[in-house]
């Protein structure tokens, strides 16, 4: 038994050595982004109203689908009417803001505030008229899809949330 036990473990190690002159890609090697390399973007002005900053966290990688970012809204800013395929979760970092379920009243969110947004509920979500706020998004990928953006909400929209 041990002799078949050494045989084993003695063709597992060939079977797992690189081969040389191919490069090798481990998928399984634990990868850290250091923290002054983010990639910081304004908010692209189809989904987003005001001035927001986006920074990309981290993306989906295979065979995983989560992405996460950091959002800050400034006073008055907002998302435009969106939903997530598989649902998304906000931590509010710092201030004050407000999000809206499509045919729901608007609910103030604070920092320390955790949220979640099931899959397929219209939603939007940014600062108050007077406070700026920060969350972190996480949300999951269905078909390479994590969002799907529809309209903007109109100030009208916006001045119904006072």
């Amino acid at each position: 038994m041990r002799k078949l036990f050494l045989t084993c473990a003695a063709l597992l190690s060939l079977v797992t050595m690189p081969v040389v002159g191919i490069a090798q890609t481990d998928s399984t090697q634990i990868t850290i982004t250091p923290s002054n390399s983010p990639k910081v973007i304004a908010g692209a002005p189809d989904r987003f109203t005001g001035s927001v900053r986006v920074q990309s966290l981290f993306d989906a990688k295979e065979p995983a689908r989560s992405s996460g970012g950091q959002v800050t809204f400034q006073p008055g800013a907002r998302s435009a009417w969106h939903t997530h395929p598989l649902g998304q979760i906000l931590i509010v970092t710092d201030g004050i803001g407000w999000i809206q379920q499509w045919g729901r009243p608007v609910q103030v969110i604070r920092k320390g505030d955790v949220v979640w947004i099931p899959a397929g509920v219209k939603h939007w979500h940014g600062a108050t008229p007077a406070t700026t706020m920060t969350h972190i998004a996480f949300q999951q990928q269905l078909d390479g899809r994590a969002v799907n953006w529809l309209e903007k909400v109109t100030d009208e929209q916006y001045r119904l949330t006072k």
